[in-house]
């Protein structure tokens, strides 16, 4: 029998407050840290090739998780893992996602991938109306419209110069991310949070290592432009433990309180989180990305400010 889905309506309908309240804010710090990883992205890539980058940001992340993990779970429960499950959802949902993220950031802007990103609550919500974990209601509908209305706006609502296959890319990442997460919280059940983030990012880093030897065998680029220093090993850092490392177990934990629609819904905000971080570094406040993120938080509250029933 196949793992039950994550049920993002069912403890909303208990009354559980304090599970909404913790579900939410491991949403938004899973966003904070996700939105660092964007202007350390733009460092890197002046000088590193996206495939080269991406594998040393999950080799990175997995060699300082994975420890961590043992010694959470214990050796015994790393070994009894679904190992073969967790290659196929990590691999496709977040090395192949990644991949494709990287690359359609590369071929277009931050922006415009932020964007294409908006739509991540409306492919999450399909998902799990799909798989009979959330019954859609007139609130929830309601709120799914103003999350993607609020990252449009939180984007400024710029059209891009530049679509066509890095568009493709971004759309594609953003249904592989919103499944991968979906995958993770739920069908893994005997592991920690930081376990089931952990064994999933093991099948992302193997899927692009086997990414990153195609690309050398056919002729790219796969080698740095520029010396490793210690500008790019901070960036690195940054990307590799804080933008996906803790950020990934922030947002698997989110999804095993909320469900993956509305902790998608967060993701719309990471325009203005990543404007803040870019403020703190000298550019200028946009109050039209603060708006964007102000009605995201709003229909937060309305998608999940109601007495569901669980789904059968």
């Amino acid at each position: 029998m196949s793992p039950e889905p994550v049920r993002g309506n069912t403890l909303i309908a208990s009354g559980d407050r304090r599970t909404a309240l913790s579900g939410n804010s491991l949403a938004v710090g899973s966003m904070l840290t996700w939105a660092a990883g964007f202007p350390a992205a733009e460092i890197l890539l002046q000088t590193w090739p996206p495939i080269v980058l991406i594998v040393a940001r999950l080799a990175l992340a997995v060699a300082v998780m994975v420890p961590i993990w043992l010694l959470v779970d214990g050796p015994s429960r790393v070994r009894r893992a679904r190992w073969a499950r967790a290659m196929w959802v990590g691999g496709l949902g977040f090395g192949l996602a990644m991949f494709l993220l990287l690359l359609a950031q590369k071929l277009t802007d931050p922006v415009t991938v932020a964007i294409i990103a908006s739509s991540a609550p409306l492919i999450a919500t399909l998902l799990e109306i799909r798989t009979g974990a959330r019954r859609l209601r007139w609130n929830f509908a309601f709120g799914l419209v103003a999350s993607i209305i609020g990252g449009l706006i939180a984007t400024s609502a710029a059209v891009p110069e530049q679509l066509g296959l890095g568009a493709a890319c971004a759309i594609l990442s953003t249904v592989l991310f919103c499944w991968g997460g979906m995958a993770t919280a739920r069908d893994f059940p005997e592991l920690s949070q930081v376990g089931r983030s952990s064994i999933t990012l093991v099948g992302g880093l193997l899927v692009t290592s086997v990414l990153l030897i195609g690309a050398g065998q056919m002729g790219t680029e796969i080698v740095p432009s520029a010396p490793f220093d210690m500008q790019q090993a901070g960036m690195l850092a940054i990307y590799a433990l804080v933008a996906l490392g803790l950020s990934q177990v922030l947002f698997v934990s989110s999804i095993s309180k909320l469900g993956v629609a509305l902790s998608s819904f967060h993701i719309n905000i990471a325009p203005f989180y990543v404007m803040v971080i870019l403020v703190m570094l000298g550019e200028e406040w946009n109050w039209t990305r603060a708006l964007g993120a102000g009605i995201v938080a709003l229909a937060v509250v309305l998608a999940q400010d109601r007495k569901a029933t669980q789904t059968a």
